[in-house]
């Protein structure tokens, strides 16, 4: 017999999520019959923002993609990835 709650009914996303953002899930789920997810089609939410670059810098990244053969925003987010870990890294 389990001593896990009776998970309540919710009438709206929003009366759930505060539900869940006051109360512990391990009190209504056992998770150790939990099984890990997969969602390879799932694609990372992005947000579109306006950066200022001055032309003599933006035209030696689009060299630098160039000669990757990959877009040049592409290679932006990929250094700007790379630094962000490098330096969580190094705290």
């Amino acid at each position: 017999m389990s001593n896990l709650n009776k998970k309540p009914e919710f009438k709206t996303e929003v009366e759930e999520r505060e539900f869940w953002e006051s109360h512990d899930s391990a009190d209504y789920l056992d998770w150790s019959h939990a099984q890990r997810a997969s969602f390879p089609k799932l694609k990372p939410s992005t947000k579109t923002i306006s950066l200022r670059l001055p032309e003599a810098l933006l035209d030696r990244i689009k060299i630098e993609a160039n000669k990757r053969d990959m877009p040049y925003q592409s290679l932006i987010k990929v250094w700007l990835a790379d630094d962000v870990s490098e330096r969580r890294r190094a705290d």
